[in-house]
């Protein structure tokens, strides 16, 4: 009775697979590490002061007030500083002041576009906050802005508006009265200021009105400049990844059709352990599938909510196969093949990705209709975010150590049952000692694969959120290489595991010497198919 391709594959053959395999690895690493650029590119601008003279007294609407330019044909009356000589002699006040900035900034004279190979474009601003006496920084400060995000393209004469919105962001700056003297500037951390979930136009324009009314920003000090970071995707990193997905699409999806197939033409039904890897090959699927290159033709800034919730469902199909995997190869005398003996262990995985969702859709869903809007802002959205960072960090390691474990009782179960290794015969035990390598072979591989995910996410949730919390010091970055690596990795497992537990064709007794005695060659073929192959080799030690 034929066995999986792991059991029955020859040597020579197992060899070149593996082969094969690692050099397809080390091209994803070489791929990112050798021809794609940095993941991400950040520019950092001074934002231009505009004087708006129409709203000193007659202020309008903001549906009403055209978007201050900060260069061009159009371009707005504009300052050096705050503190120039004409702010006092026009007695200009603080609602007519606007900082503005045109995104992408010109270079060599020329005006640069933004590409649509940029997918996103994440933004904070930084403050430049002097210490006056005249302006005291409060305790506590709450900066109160009026925002307005406008897009152009390069054939339009004007510019549209995307989105507006009056945003509050406290401030979190050095405020030591004893060391501070009158003229230095407050350290200010980094404040989030809007994400769009795609790159669709060539430019964009950022207004910012710092108003004082009805008490707000009064005790905010006095604010010099306003410096605003971008962060896009690299566009030749895009392409890159693109690429990469667009490969391994139907690659993957090629091996999961002639895995299934193998598995239809069987008599039985199939397992659990083949049921979860097909549904590891799916979700994997679902995640290569390139629909991102439609948006080099449409606008869609649900992307990254999409992008997010695809990872999200592979990290919670890829943790449950794991202790799936490992459960039904523990031989540890209890029934298996049964979902229900693992619902404490799915369970505590569904919860967390449920928590991942939970809290993308309550940062990047609201964004879908106010880029502005950020989780961070509030004190409370502020800690609960920093906790779930350090929790999902801590869940991720917590896990791969108790994976670890489960790997652990599973080589011991494996040596106490090899102890009856020497009371078979040679051709026995030459098969099975041959099975036992393959298979601790591909436990440690699926540990080493576990151990670069936990990385990847952890340094993922890390990097992205270290410019909304503001903390300097932390610069943790991945590099492409990592990225595409750590990517390919995890489709080279897959494809592995697919094709090496899918049904053999091949006779157990196909791979044996012709010296075979017929009752060993009987013996042989009893080996059930149903099981996997290690529990095949207890049933054949305990016989011994």
């Amino acid at each position: 009775m034929a066995g999986v391709v792991l059991e029955n594959l020859s040597n020579r053959k197992l060899s070149i697979l593996s082969s094969v395999l690692l050099l397809i690895i080390v091209a994803f690493f070489l791929i990112g590490g050798l021809i794609a650029p940095a993941p991400a590119n950040v520019q950092s601008t001074l934002a231009v002061i505009c004087i708006d003279n129409t709203a000193k007294e007659n202020p309008p609407k903001i549906d009403d007030r055209a978007f201050f330019i900060p260069r061009g044909d159009k371009s707005c009356k504009q300052v050096d500083s705050l503190s120039a000589p004409e702010i006092d002699e026009q007695k200009t006040e603080a609602d007519q002041v606007v900082f503005s900035q045109w995104i992408p900034l010109p270079r060599g004279g020329e005006q640069l576009k933004m590409s649509r190979w940029f997918q996103h474009v994440i933004s904070v601003i930084q403050l430049d906050i002097k210490h006056s006496s005249k302006q005291p920084m409060g305790k506590n400060p709450v900066l109160t802005m009026d925002v307005r995000l406008g897009y152009s393209n390069k054939n339009d004469s004007d510019w549209y508006e995307l989105a507006r919105a009056k945003e509050e962001r406290p401030l979190d700056c050095y405020n030591n009265e004893d060391d501070q003297q009158e003229g230095d500037y407050y350290h200010c951390e980094p404040i989030p200021f809007f994400e769009l979930g795609s790159c669709h136009h060539h430019y964009y324009v950022i207004n910012i009105r710092i108003p004082v009314r009805r008490g707000a920003n009064s005790d905010i000090g006095q604010i010099e400049d306003v410096h605003i970071i971008a962060i896009h995707q690299n566009g030749g990193f895009t392409k890159v990844w693109f690429s990469i997905k667009t490969v391994l699409f139907p690659s993957l999806l090629a091996v999961i059709v002639w895995f299934w197939r193998r598995i239809q033409m069987l008599s039985r039904l199939p397992n659990l352990l083949e049921r979860t890897l097909f549904a590891l090959g799916i979700v994997l699927s679902i995640l290569n599938c390139p629909i991102e290159w439609l948006t080099l033709w449409f606008d869609m800034p649900f992307m990254m909510l999409i992008g997010d919730v695809r990872q999200g469902a592979f990290y919670a199909m890829l943790l449950s196969f794991w202790i799936i995997f490992a459960g039904e190869h523990m031989m540890d005398q209890l029934e298996r093949n049964r979902l229900v003996i693992y619902w404490k262990h799915l369970g505590a995985v569904v919860f967390g990705c449920l928590a991942l969702f939970v809290f993308e859709i309550c940062e990047r869903g609201v964004q879908l209709s106010n880029p502005f809007y950020s989780i961070w802002v509030t004190e409370t959205g502020r800690h609960l975010a920093l906790a779930f960072i350090i929790l999902a960090g801590f869940a991720a390691c917590t896990y791969f150590i108790f994976l670890c474990y489960m790997v652990y009782k599973v080589f011991r179960n494996i040596s106490s049952k090899s102890t009856a290794l020497p009371q078979m015969s040679s051709v026995r035990r030459k098969y099975y000692k041959g099975l036992i390598f393959r298979f601790k072979f591909l436990m440690l591989t699926t540990l080493l694969c576990a151990a670069l995910t936990v990385i990847f996410f952890i340094i993922s949730q890390v990097s992205e959120g270290r410019w909304k919390w503001g903390d300097e010091g932390i610069s943790l970055e991945y590099s492409s290489a990592f990225l595409t690596g750590v990517y390919g990795i995890w489709n080279v497992y897959v494809i592995a595991l697919l094709s090496l537990y899918a049904p053999s064709h091949k006779n157990v007794t196909d791979i044996d010497s012709p010296n075979t005695s017929q009752e060993e060659e009987v013996q042989l073929t009893q080996i059930p198919s149903e099981v996997s192959a290690m529990t095949a080799f207890t049933s054949k030690a305990a016989a011994d």
